[in-house]
């Protein structure tokens, strides 16, 4: 495993690192504590050294499940948990001091940590980014020794760039795949200017970078690759990247066409996000522990050459790019 810096915080953290959405079983099944054990504990083996999480995933089991394995390894793991989202409704008015501190409280407790490393805006409204009274709550709960480090998580590249003028933002967690290629124009630039890390989310797109979906393939009901591509519960850009799925498909057809032997589409796509050197770190998924270990295999493989490069972009400017560019 190589490890990166996370921007101002200074932590080392693996640059394949873990995402604990599905951690404790597939989306809309429920929650599996010993899956998520299992899960963790292959993570760890294999050198993650970061793990990200947050108070709504199953209503708060995933931050239990972390806390469970912090207790029992020596290694130093850096957590991120975020903030926010159970706010209901979802707007900017929901958005207090007093409330997010007791967020921070209570994933405080589930977690079994003195003090949080990383804790992040959870995808606030946008009108958030403009209320410094928010981004000042946490630099109290900062020096109180509550956190180490304030992040966010956006939907959009304008909110990360608003985000970052709050000098006491850390990282990042920002949607990049080889269907969502516009943070890397200039919002990277950027960010490496203010030393803010960057944690990339959704690296597969919802499984669609998997190469493993058909046009003919089904989902559960409670999982939101069924009930949520148009944004019906969320935003519509969590799911399958924004892209119209039968479109996804056509453009996966066309990446297959670039793969080495015996390289995986979803292992050449991580391996793409990697090249980007201003990424600090990657945290696909996992809903068996046998997915960590192919997720990790990326971190080892050639870089993509200047041809495969050039060839992914193609493939975005012809099926993609009129999508999702402008949106997010």
């Amino acid at each position: 495993m190589k490890y990166r810096t996370l921007g101002k915080t200074g932590f080392q953290i693996s640059e394949i690192s873990l995402g604990t959405w599905q951690v404790g079983g597939k989306w809309g099944s429920g929650f599996d504590h010993k899956l998520a054990e299992k899960i963790l504990h292959a993570a760890i083996e294999e050198g993650i050294n970061f793990i990200d999480t947050a108070d709504v995933y199953e209503s708060g089991e995933s931050e239990t499940a972390v806390g469970k394995i912090l207790k029992n390894v020596n290694q130093r793991i850096y957590v991120a948990t975020k903030c926010g989202r159970q706010i209901n409704p979802h707007v900017n008015e929901g958005y207090t001091p007093k409330v997010l501190r007791g967020f921070v409280e209570a994933s405080l407790k589930r977690l079994n940590m003195g003090c949080l490393d990383l804790v992040q805006l959870h995808c606030p409204p946008t009108e958030v980014y403009y209320r410094p009274e928010i981004f000042g709550e946490f630099e109290r709960l900062k020096k109180e020794g509550k956190i180490l480090n304030l992040g966010v998580s956006v939907e959009k590249v304008e909110e990360a760039v608003k985000a970052m003028e709050f000098d006491n933002v850390a990282s990042v967690q920002i949607i990049y795949n080889m269907f969502r290629q516009r943070p890397h124009e200039s919002f990277f630039e950027a960010a490496a200017a203010k030393n803010v890390g960057i944690i990339v989310r959704v690296p597969l797109a919802s499984g669609l970078l998997t190469g493993k979906f058909s046009k003919s393939s089904s989902f559960d009901e409670g999982d939101h690759r069924h009930f949520n591509r148009h944004g019906e519960q969320f935003d519509k850009g969590e799911t399958f990247a924004g892209i119209p799925y039968d479109i996804g498909i056509e453009a996966v057809e066309a990446l297959k066409t670039l793969l080495p032997a015996n390289t995986s589409l979803a292992e050449f796509a991580l391996r793409w996000i990697l090249m980007k050197e201003e990424v600090s770190c990657v945290i696909p998924g996992a809903s068996r522990p046998e997915q960590v270990s192919s997720n990790v295999k990326s971190a080892s493989m050639p870089g993509l050459t200047n041809e495969q490069l050039s060839q992914v972009d193609y493939i975005y400017h012809k099926y993609i790019r009129e999508h999702v560019h402008q949106r997010w």
